[in-house]
């Protein structure tokens, strides 16, 4: 079978013969990879010409909803890609991380659409004040990049390496090109077949390119973005690409490296976080036969415990049965193919010049259900340098496979020290039932780690474990592995986006980012905004109050219902050596005042209040200060129907203003209502 590129919104076999792509289990070819005859440039310029003008005038909400259709679309057939991955020398736990992972993902971004306004941009920050009339104000404002995202995937997980990072720059309004790594690049395609015959993307928002990118770099410009997963050797290169240079092309690498695990002085054997730990290792060193950059290379543990880990380890190891993941009772598959198995075996040969095996064999181990010379198997490895601070091989050699190496620490300071010689990480953790020791360790080694996990009884239940990034996480290390960073949520979108600053009168800025800005015109209707339907109301349409005049009565009578006799509030006698002149009113009473001034109390679209973002209370209110309130429209953000009988809505942000007789502000906060909308569609 052939493999097809997807370019220029059609399916292209490249030209010639192509690579061969193997069966990891049994040596047969699956398929033929070629890009021969492709035109990366007329593919870029069609992402971006494309593909890209119509992401970028979807919303985020819009944007949002499409993935999760797509993300729902690959569930309902997700278990057809099993069988495919198998051929990777994926077990049906290795396939669930990749596929399912890689889908829930999708669904993970597709949910962060709430985070973002129902607006094609995204408004970030808060107001700055650049003038002391505050006629002059600056914001910051975020827009998608006018290019297109340039995937380079590596070869060990070829679904969720590309959903992972699509999810993001498809949230984000910029269409892509997806490079997986040639050698498992036909699981890739099985996947993308059926994305693009769902139809519910756009037209160029997404292109494949299955066999060689070679030259692909040539022809990026400053509004694309590239990132790599992979080797870091691989990864420097491209990173210093000419082009990347000159254009200054935004790159970001997520290296394998050299990641460890601790396990805390106060974990021995016995205790549940020792045989957490023994059971972390095990399963990094086994899932994907250990082809994960997230897998544990340095197992770091304190000298007096080196042997009691080297036993528990062993016989931990000794239960995994390698063979066809598709025998029951096998643990582990094969690597991805026998290249991958000469690296390996190469890096290990390396290691030994200054460790020992001491579980596992290079030569002699038993496959079940398949024939080892044909397929791609090796033993797992567990490797012991006993002094790791002058044979530092382990610190710059990783074996790319189920390999491990043992060292041991006399004393948290030194464990600290061996996790930052990986010279930076994409995770480490640590195994410890001692708050202090975990808090030490995080802090000494977070500057050379893009993630640390504590893994504990209490979390044992829930933990991901320490080789799972998170969607909302951040997933990236310094260093060695890359420097860069992905997902994170909200920040990963805004690899994809350009930060711009803005600046202003409050009226200007109101208007270019429909938010409204504190000192813009504010515009008073005739009828209540409590009184409209969601689709009336318009940023910056104010209520201005009647006013009220703070009594002592009032102070009490709060005081009476809230329960809150705060000295301030009640004793004028104690008020010597404060900032209050006499007694002061609550600063809660202040808001509920206002809210009793700047409500319709009669039923209409308002359904309800649920919440405050934002309150401060900002010069004190002492009886006889009359107040009023500003009201007015400060966001509308659309609300998505749970169901048909749901009630179409949407969340309006109020900003209340409330000031004094000098004209001063008194208490400002930000209140959020849920309001009916007149379209019930």
């Amino acid at each position: 079978m052939k493999l097809k590129n997807y370019a220029l919104g059609q399916w292209v076999e490249g030209e010639g013969q192509g690579q061969e792509l193997y069966n990891a289990i049994n040596g047969e070819v699956v398929a033929l990879a070629s890009s021969k005859g492709l035109d990366f440039n007329e593919m870029m310029n069609y992402g971006r010409k494309t593909g890209g003008p119509v992401l970028r005038k979807m919303t985020f909400q819009e944007r949002g909803q499409m993935i999760k259709k797509l993300a729902m679309h690959l569930y309902g057939m997700r278990k057809q890609f099993y069988p495919i991955s198998a051929a990777t020398g994926a077990t049906k736990g290795d396939s669930w991380i990749d596929i399912d992972g890689g889908i829930g993902t999708l669904f993970a971004y597709a949910s962060l659409r709430k985070k973002f306004p129902n607006e094609s941009y995204y408004v970030d920050g808060e107001t700055a004040a650049l003038s002391k009339g505050n006629t002059f104000v600056g914001h910051h404002i975020m827009v998608p990049k006018q290019g297109i995202a340039v995937h380079i995937n590596a070869f060990n997980f070829p679904i969720w390496g590309m959903l992972e990072k699509v999810a993001v720059n498809l949230l984000a309004g910029v269409p892509a090109i997806v490079k997986p790594a040639t050698l498992t690049s036909f699981v890739t395609e099985a996947m993308f077949k059926e994305i693009i015959a769902s139809g519910i993307l756009p037209e160029g928002a997404l292109q494949l390119i299955c066999g060689s990118a070679r030259g692909i770099l040539d022809h990026v410009t400053s509004q694309d973005v590239v990132t790599f997963t992979g080797s870091a050797t691989t990864g420097r290169m491209l990173k210093s690409h000419p082009r990347i240079l000159e254009e200054a092309v935004p790159f970001n690498m997520e290296a394998d490296s050299l990641n460890c695990s601790v396990l805390g002085e106060d974990a021995i054997p016995g205790t549940a976080e020792f045989d957490l730990f023994v059971k972390e290792v095990r399963k990094e060193m086994t899932v994907k036969c250990g082809q994960k950059c997230t897998a544990i290379r340095r197992v770091i543990v304190p000298e007096h415990l080196l042997e009691d880990v080297q036993i528990a380890l062993g016989k931990q190891l000794a239960k995994t049965t390698i063979g066809d993941p598709s025998v029951e009772g096998v643990r582990m598959g094969a690597l991805a193919g026998k290249v991958q198995v000469k690296e390996v075996h190469e890096r290990i040969q390396e290691l030994l010049k200054s460790s020992e095996i001491v579980y596992g064999d290079l030569e002699n181990f038993n496959v079940l259900g398949a024939d080892k010379q044909k397929g791609a198997f090796m033993s797992p490895i567990l490797l012991r340098n006993d002094d790791p601070f002058n044979k530092t091989d382990v610190h710059d050699i990783e074996a790319f496979g189920p390999v491990s190496t043992i060292l041991p620490y006399k004393n948290l300071d030194e464990a600290i020290e061996l996790a930052q010689m990986g010279k930076g990480s994409l995770v480490c953790s640590i195994a410890t039932a001692n708050p202090k020791t975990a808090r030490e360790f995080v802090l000494g080694a977070a500057s050379h780690h893009g993630r640390i996990l504590v893994l504990n009884e209490e979390a044992s239940k829930e933990s991901t474990g320490h080789g799972s990034p998170m969607p909302l996480l951040v997933h990236g290390g310094p260093g060695r592995a890359g420097g860069g960073e992905e997902m994170g949520g909200m920040r990963g979108v805004e690899h994809y986006m350009q930060r711009c600053a803005i600046q202003g009168s409050p009226t200007m800025l109101t208007a270019v980012t429909n938010q409204y800005q504190y000192g813009g015109k504010q515009v008073e209707k005739d009828v209540h905004v409590f009184r409209k339907h969601f689709e009336d109301l318009e940023v910056g349409e104010t209520v201005i109050t009647a006013k009220h005049t703070v009594t002592v009565a009032d102070i009490t009578n709060f005081a009476n219902v809230s329960g809150d006799h705060f000295y301030a509030h009640v004793d004028e006698t104690s008020l010597e050596g404060t900032m209050f002149e006499g007694r002061v009113a609550h600063g809660y009473y202040i808001l509920s005042k206002a809210a009793g001034l700047f409500v319709d109390a009669k039923k209409g679209p308002v359904l309800l209040n649920y919440g405050i973002d934002e309150c401060r209370f900002t010069k004190p209110v002492y009886p006889g200060t009359t107040i009023g309130v500003r009201f007015t429209v400060k966001e509308k953000i659309e609300q998505e129907k749970r169901d048909e009988d749901d009630i179409a809505k949407g969340i309006v942000k109020f900003l209340v203003d409330v000031y004094d007789e000098t004209n001063e502000t008194v208490a400002i906060a930000t209140i959020l209502t849920m309001v009916k909308k007149l379209n019930q569609g």
